[in-house]
């Protein structure tokens, strides 16, 4: 079992999602991660941070549906 804060994005609107999931990354230290929890599979997320925050950050998919998709982000220690 991880010690990395959940963030259930599956009661939040859709159009807020990014923003709280952004949020959650940028207030990482290095080293650290969070579990996102989300009712499909995040893959246009890991495009937009692919984009912004190339080879700054890690996506490990923890389970992948068919009802809840969970995924580990984090940032690589310095």
């Amino acid at each position: 079992m991880s010690d990395d804060p959940k963030l259930d994005v599956r009661n939040d609107p859709p159009q807020r999602r990014h923003e709280l999931i952004l949020q959650n990354y940028h207030a990482l230290e290095s080293g650290k991660g969070f579990e996102l929890v989300n009712d499909h599979d995040p893959k246009p997320l890991w495009y937009q941070f692919d984009a912004e925050f190339k080879n700054q950050f890690t996506w490990d998919y923890l389970e992948q549906g068919p009802t809840v998709w969970r995924v580990r982000i984090g940032k690589p220690a310095a």
